[in-house]
């Protein structure tokens, strides 16, 4: 038996609601992590949340304005951004 997998786990768009990050991949994968992982996201306007650039050949994403970034990867392996402790 043969099982084709295909890993190509670059970011093509995003769309950030008022509950979930959502990155739609390369390879027809639509991948959604709460907006809660991301304290930087979850504070923005929804005017800064659209304002995204990909990085890294698809491997990210960045927000300029809220100087945020996440991964496919992080994305998918469950990687939450943590907030700095003062």
């Amino acid at each position: 038996m043969s099982t084709a997998v295909n890993i190509d786990t670059r970011i093509q768009s995003v769309e950030v609601s008022d509950d979930l990050i959502t990155a739609y991949l390369a390879d027809g994968r639509v991948i959604s992590v709460p907006l809660a992982w991301s304290w930087r996201l979850s504070e923005a306007t929804p005017t800064q949340r659209g304002n995204y650039q990909i990085i890294g050949a698809g491997q990210g994403v960045h927000w300029p304005e809220v100087d945020e970034d996440l991964s496919a990867d992080g994305m998918l392996h469950g990687v939450p951004a943590r907030r700095p402790k003062h």
